[in-house]
């Protein structure tokens, strides 16, 4: 297994690749003056999680936080890479075909203004020894924010399934329903230009917890504690009807529009360069690692140190013979559907802020996909899951930095397959000994 192990974590070392193609900014950064009477400064740049086509720009003009995003026909190992196919601002979203069309005739007759030049990232030709072991290191960076999501959905799949025996197929929905609340409380924060305040931005991440925990506690008193027992395929079926439930509920009341908050902590730095490539992260970055290393720590805490932990572990091991030896089940099992509701409302909260473009379908596919790294990691292993959205994370960003955007799924699920054909106990997972 050691073996396996290593010579998998080789294979991923070879697909490492850029980041943001600096053809594809620079393209995007022309386009600023279009919108922005003053000047602009501190332009960083990021691909979007969901299609490596789009590159965002956030920037500052004016006092305040800005960013617009390009859509390519290509990525930067496809054709197309600098046909520019769409544009998005945080004032108007992506623009209609006649906007687009009056955007593309304004490219044509005026010159850029060059008031925000920055340093250079990246030197084609100026390559060291170095530059590729810097590729690596700034693909892990990127992958670091990639895993947080995956690691905190997975383990609240986990958490629920180590103590009952069945997937929360609804999960990816809390997920969509914390990002949609973090996108709207952001908005409101707008308002009052509390928008970038991090006292602000913390309450919206608690306010949006705490609204997704109470979700998993409803989930669990009118559903799941319903079907405890149930040994056919109803309960599955029935988190599927949640699901889709959840995602009509939020497209009637709010649209199928995508919702874009704005920019948070998008300050740049500079880790590590050789002069020819520089390792970079944001602010946010640095703290999207806090925050998911801080709620790890915390639910090891509740896990071993508290009497629910106690009770947990008990539940896990024999849900039966809890009950038999005095363990409060239904309660137990109720905080566990509210832990795992607020660490998916903290994954979408991630989502929102670093990413943007949510909307009701935001969960459907992030949740198939910490699924996948919950069963990689081990499922009912809290260590496994945040083991298998690292592995997920780093996947999924060196694919897409080295080949086709396009098969960066397949690769996902292909690496599920695997799993449960060879090691359907994931890697910290144990074969589970009760009939569940």
């Amino acid at each position: 297994m050691r073996r396996t192990l290593l010579l998998l974590f080789a294979c991923l070392a070879l697909l490492s690749g850029c980041g943001v193609d600096a053809d594809q900014e620079l393209l995007c950064r022309k386009l600023i003056p279009a919108f922005e009477e003053d000047s602009y400064s501190a332009v960083s740049a990021r691909p979007l999680a969901d299609d490596a086509r789009v590159v965002r720009l956030d920037y500052r003009s004016g006092g305040q936080a800005r960013w617009i995003a390009c859509r390519f026909a290509g990525t930067a190992t496809e054709a197309g890479r600098l046909q520019l196919t769409g544009v998005a601002t945080d004032r108007s979203g992506w623009l209609g075909e006649m906007r687009f069309a009056m955007l593309e005739q304004w490219i044509r007759i005026k010159p850029p203004r060059n008031d925000a030049a920055p340093e250079a990232r990246f030197l084609p030709g100026a390559h060291t020894a170095w530059t590729p072991w810097l590729f690596l290191l700034q693909q892990i960076v990127n992958a670091a924010t990639v895993a947080c999501v995956y690691g905190l959905l997975a383990l609240g799949y986990t958490l629920v399934y180590a103590i009952i025996g069945q997937i929360n197929l609804a999960m990816g929905e809390l997920t969509m329903l914390g990002a949609m609340m973090t996108a709207m409380a952001a908005a409101g924060l707008g308002l009052f230009g509390l928008a970038t305040w991090p006292p602000a931005l913390f309450a919206v991440l608690v306010l949006a917890m705490g609204f997704t925990a109470a979700q998993g506690w409803t989930m669990h008193r009118l559903v799941f504690r319903r079907l405890r027992g149930v040994r056919s395929h109803t309960p599955l079926i029935i988190a599927v009807g949640m699901s889709v439930a959840y995602q009509e509920g939020v497209r009637l009341l709010h649209g199928a529009r995508d919702w874009w908050p704005t920019p948070a902590l998008a300050d740049r730095h500079d880790l590590i360069g050789d002069g020819a490539f520089t390792v970079t992260a944001l602010t946010s970055q640095l703290a999207i690692l806090g925050l998911t290393a801080g709620l790890y720590l915390l639910l090891w805490a509740i896990i071993w140190k508290t009497p629910y932990g106690r009770a947990h572990r008990a539940c896990t091991d024999d849900l039966a013979a809890a009950e038999l030896v005095g363990v409060d089940v239904n309660r137990t099992i109720a905080i566990t559907f509210t832990l795992g509701g607020a660490l998916a409302a903290a994954a979408g909260s991630v989502i929102a802020f670093y990413y943007g473009g949510v909307s009701f379908f935001t969960g459907s596919l992030i949740g198939f996909k910490a699924l996948a790294a919950a069963v990689v990691g081990g499922i009912g292993s809290v260590p496994g899951a945040m083991l298998g959205g690292a592995l997920l994370g780093l996947v999924e960003t060196f694919w897409s930095g080295y080949f086709a955007i396009a098969y960066k799924d397949i690769v996902a699920f292909a690496l599920l397959t695997l799993f449960l054909i060879y090691r359907p106990q994931g890697l910290l997972g144990q074969p589970r000994g009760r009939g569940d």
